[in-house]
This record gives structure tokens, sequence and C-alpha cells, in this order.
């Protein structure tokens, strides 16, 4: 596959229905409720044993469908009325072990195994998987738009967000392990890092970022380490968002990071408002990294001292 495919910045005006490609998680509600809150009708298809029991009520329509079956997708949501479509949401591949009904729900249709064909005999990394899927999708009528479009109040921001703000040791350890993270990301090796006094705890692989940071704790012992998250350059904001939540707080904490710095812009932020409060409560800061193409901006820097808050909590 040639090239980054094109992404419509924006959904078309309301009322314009709009699909959504549900896996797992509270992001596909976010979406759902930010779509609709805009006056978009919102047809959604839920990944089978996936999706948040939530989501088919704040749907104008919902339809329950297998993982592999792209060319049903596609159906489904043109039969609704749907040209454009969000696909967010993680898929748990262990809920897919205990289904009885696995080997039926995820015969991979037509669609798929063409999709296989042309773009994934050779590469299956997570974007190519994604801009396969948004490019068979397209050739089938449906066109996947910015994921992040219906939720610009989850989108992480520049500076300290947090009351809580970082040590002089933890502004150092961004610094340092900012350009290494864009490598990672540049390599498509993992989107987060952990460090401490500028030494490298450890490097997010195919584990996740929660799998993660429990590894940093139990070779850290000491709190007080930071984790540096970021997109990779160019990443496809049609699927491929970075996403950080109250558990990425959680599993922190626990582990003893004390620090969360994220790519400003491009990382999202389930409940945003929600999340920095509990920041606060759990004495971790959190920081947004102005960046430009996946590299800290030379011009403002990874210092934060002096910097004003984006966020007071109530």
């Amino acid at each position: 596959m040639s090239g980054l495919l094109s992404i419509l910045p924006d959904p078309p005006p309301p009322p314009t229905p709009i699909g959504l490609i549900a896996g797992g998680g509270r992001l596909p509600v976010l979406i759902a409720r930010g779509l609709r809150d805009s006056g978009h009708p919102v047809h959604a298809i839920g990944l089978a044993r996936q999706y948040d029991a939530d989501l088919p009520r704040m749907c104008a329509s919902f339809r329950d469908v297998g993982l592999l079956r792209v060319g049903t997708w596609a159906k489904s949501l043109r039969k609704a009325g749907c040209q454009h479509a969000i696909m967010v949401g993680r898929v748990d591949k262990a809920s897919l072990m205990h289904d009885r009904w696995r080997m039926v729900r995820n015969i991979p249709d037509a669609r798929t195994l063409m999709a296989w064909y042309r773009h994934l005999r050779h590469d299956r990394r997570s974007h190519a998987v994604l801009a396969a899927i948004a490019e068979e999708l397209d050739r089938e009528g449906v066109s996947l738009i910015d994921s992040t479009s219906p939720i610009p109040d989850h989108l992480s921001k520049a500076g300290v967000m947090s009351l809580t703000r970082p040590t002089r040791e933890q502004e150092s350890d961004i610094e340092f392990a900012w350009p290494l993270l864009t490598e990672l990301l540049r390599l498509d090796i993992g989107q987060s890092i952990a460090v401490r006094e500028k030494d490298v705890i450890c490097v997010e692989a195919v584990e996740g970022t929660d799998r993660m940071i429990e590894r940093a704790g139990q070779i850290c012992k000491t709190p007080g380490w930071t984790l540096c998250k970021g997109a990779r350059a160019g990443h496809d904001r049609r699927s491929d968002v970075p996403t950080v939540g109250m558990q990425t707080l959680e599993t922190m904490h626990k582990a003893g990071g004390r620090c969360l710095a994220i790519a400003a812009g491009d990382v999202i932020m389930l409940d945003r408002e929600e999340m920095i409060q509990a920041a606060d409560r759990m004495g971790i800061a959190i920081v947004g990294v102005p960046v430009s193409h996946g590299i800290a901006e030379p011009s403002v820097g990874l210092k934060t001292r002096g910097v004003t808050p984006v966020h007071t909590p109530g």
C-alpha cells in the first residue's frame, strides 16, 4: 500500500447519518455521544462480545457483527444510509477464546479475505491491518473519517494539565525520553516508554500500555518514574489513535509511576476532566508535550516550569 490513505478531517454536517464500528472500551460510547449531541443519527455495528453494554441504546440502530466480516460491516452501514463511519475500540482476544460460537462468528467473508490477499500477506502490523480495512470499506462505499472529530474535549492539550506539577527530575526524564520514544514510534515498536533518572526502565511492545506499566513497577521499586506516550508520525486518525484513561492512572499509581507525559493533540484522554482530577488525587502529574510530526517542538521545548496549567479542577 503506497503512501498514506486520505483522511476526511471532519464528519459531513448534521443530520447526516454516521456509522460507528465499535470494539470494546468506553471510547465508542464517547464517540456515539459526541456524534449524537452534534445532531448526527448514529448507526452502530458492534463487534461480537466486545462492545460496551450501554452502546446500543445510544444509537439510532445497532447490529451485532462478527470480527472478520468487513463486507457485512459495509452492507449493514450502507443499508442504514451511512456513507461515512468511525471505527474505534479495542478487541479483547481472551473473550473471543471463550465464545463457543467463535468459529461461526469469525469465518472471514470474501471482502476480508480479499483485504488479506491484497495487503496483509507480508505486513500484519496493527496500522497495516487498520489501513487495509479502511481501504476495503471505501471500496464498498463507506469512508472512514477522523475518529477524534466528535470528541475534541477528550484530546490532550499542551502544557501541564494537572495541578500536580512534574518535578525537575521528571522534566529531565521527559526531555531525555522523548527522542527515544519518537524513534520507537517510527520503528512501530510501541507507543510508550518508562524512564527514571534518565534510565529506560522498559519499552512497550505487543503487550500494550497497561501491562507495560505493570512491568515497569516490577522492575523499578522506587516510586516517581515517568511514562511517556505518543503517536507514530503520520498515524492514521481514522482508527489508530493512542488512548489513556482512568485505568492508565490507576495502573500507574499502583506501579509507582508519578508523571504521565503525552503528545499534545495526538492522545485521547477518556473523560479528560475526571481523569485530571483523579491524577491530582493520586499525586500524578499530567503533561502535554507539544509535538510536530511526532517530534517535540524545539521552539517550545519540554521544560514545564512556569507553564500555566490548562485545567483547574473544580
